[in-house]
């Protein structure tokens, strides 16, 4: 059996941020559109799930004053105690599978046993659903979809393991998964791998990291401004209230988008000159203050931030389970109602967080929080949770599709708990060319976050279309330049009617209406509307 161990100080302060109304749990859900085979999953999971130790070891809370909890083998340790088996009920849609993913996430697990479950989701239209569970002192977002990909084939039709499955016997849990590593992560975490292999160009062309790990750990080791940036966490003003805080309920509720083609989220982004993340955290952020201004809320002006969970593993460390990430704030920009000039501040924000040093600095006091007594941790979560509005991650996923027990997986999304006094999470993942995005709120602040979602899509036609539209105008004003033979970017605007401004880009969009951009430099035009 493994050997008991005592949780790292940052696991237990995971563990001990649980709270009825903000479960410590992250979720995942994982759709297909055929039936996955129940005995199938499970041989997957005996197999390679549970050749990590920390699947089979509850957390015992420790007797001794001071002394940390730690984990021990559980000595009844059951798979079918963490493996269910149900049936979505009628009609079995997309609106059903949201209804029961939500009562599982307001569904504490059980302290008694090892804090993670499987739930295999039948009759979910001709396929189903398989949604994971798993405490947050076990592991941590990006960890979870390591697991998840670590379940995963990259080819159908592979058979389900066989054999006897994980070993009890004695053997110390480091050297365990170092073993287990050499097999496991070359098999499922090759999809993983593959994203951190090609850097450059998923930062260039799909979902990216927010901060590059090892460029966050070397700001935090060079010292300079390490303490300005503890200072900025610490001194931050609480965000402005808002209908997405307050009192905080049980139930929670969960949505998630259709699938987004990441070559649309390219087009809007090759046009604005931003990223894959500015265009999709722009279209939420439109999204929530449309959702405000539904309700009669005043945006004018109004900021409010995200709490960005920042992975600080080295690709080396991918496999690891536990907790190793920091937090950066990103204001998000309510009040701004125009899609592009929002979109321009955005990605001026983001670009502010690249270099910062926070999210180390919050992996550090994590640590100590988790070393400090409960009631400094307390007063500690609910400050921080006061200067944020929502928790917002993203994971970039493997760029080709996979498969979990022989059936090709469909789509696939993950939630992160909001600790504290947080009642919004936002959620994006790519995942074979798609982007998905997912909303977890308070069922009674936000009962109903589709409303959110269909904001989103809102929002992100809004742009695509302004992107269409200028590449109408662009080809017209190239043809026009053509048949009078002379360069179009000092040729005169189209004639409309209405007056011109020099320092707005002098193309006409289908409205009629001059283009409310800034021209480039040394040109008429804006990024939109180049020629």
């Amino acid at each position: 059996m493994p050997k008991t161990h005592p949780l790292t100080t940052v696991d237990a302060a995971w563990l001990r941020m649980e709270d009825p109304t903000n479960l410590m749990m992250v979720s995942g859900i994982i759709t297909f559109k055929k039936m996955v085979d129940f005995d199938h999953l499970k041989a997957v999971i005996e197999h390679k799930l549970l050749s990590f130790d920390r699947f089979r070891m509850r957390v015992v809370q420790s007797r001794l004053p001071f002394a940390p909890a730690y984990w021990e083998p559980d000595p009844t340790f059951n798979l079918n105690a963490h493996l269910h088996r149900v049936a979505l009920p009628s009609p079995g849609d997309k609106a059903t599978l949201q209804e029961m993913v939500s009562d599982l996430m307001s569904t504490p697990l059980d302290f008694a046993k090892p804090l993670w479950q499987f739930h295999l989701i039948e009759n979910y239209g001709e396929g189903c659903a398989v949604m994971c569970r798993l405490h947050h002192c076990i592991a941590d977002g990006m960890a979870l979809v390591f697991v998840l990909l670590s379940l995963t084939d990259m080819m159908p039709g592979v058979p389900p393991p066989t054999g006897a499955g994980y070993s009890p016997a004695e053997e110390d849990e480091t050297d365990q998964t170092s073993k287990m590593l050499n097999a496991l992560v070359q098999q499922g975490a090759k999809a993983m791998s593959t994203v951190w292999e090609t850097t450059s160009k998923v930062a260039a062309e799909g979902l990216e990291a927010l901060v590059n790990p090892a460029h966050a750990m070397e700001l935090a080791l060079k010292g300079t401004d390490t303490a300005l940036a503890a200072g900025r966490l610490f001194l931050r003003s609480p965000d402005p209230k808002t209908l997405f805080k307050g009192q905080l309920g049980v139930a929670k509720r969960a949505a998630w988008s259709k699938p987004i083609p990441l070559r649309d989220v390219k087009a809007i982004k090759n046009a604005t000159g931003g990223t894959v993340n500015d265009v999709l955290v722009s279209a939420m952020t439109g999204s929530l203050r449309r959702y405000m201004l539904g309700r009669g809320a005043n945006v004018e002006g109004l900021n409010f931030r995200a709490a960005v969970p920042v992975n600080l593993r080295t690709p080396e460390e991918m496999g690891d389970l536990g907790n190793k990430f920091g937090i950066v704030f990103l204001s998000l920009p309510i009040g701004i109602g125009d899609p592009l000039d929002r979109l321009h501040e955005v990605h001026k924000r983001m670009v502010e967080l690249k270099n910062s040093k926070e999210a180390p600095v919050a992996l550090g006091i994590l640590s100590a929080m988790g070393m400090s007594p409960n009631e400094l941790q307390g007063t500690l979560v609910n400050m921080f949770g006061s200067k944020t509005t929502a928790v917002m991650t993203n994971v970039p996923g493997p760029p080709m599709p996979l498969y979990l027990a022989g059936q090709e997986i469909e789509g696939l999304m993950f939630w992160v708990p909001q600790s504290g006094r947080v009642s919004l999470g936002i959620s994006i993942i790519s995942y074979a060319n798609k982007v998905f995005l997912g909303v977890a709120t308070d069922a009674g602040l936000v009962p109903d976050p589709n409303e959110i979602m269909d904001g989103f899509y809102a929002e992100f036609e809004a742009l695509l279309e302004l992107v269409r539209e200028a590449e109408a105008v662009a080809a017209a004003e190239t043809t026009k330049a053509a048949s009078a033979s002379v360069k179009t970017a000092t040729a005169a605007p189209l004639s409309t009617g209405v007056s011109t401004h020099a320092d707005q880009c002098q193309a006409t969009t289908k409205s009629g209406r001059q283009c409310r951009n800034h021209p480039l430099d040394g040109s008429a035009y804006c990024r939109l509307h180049q020629p």
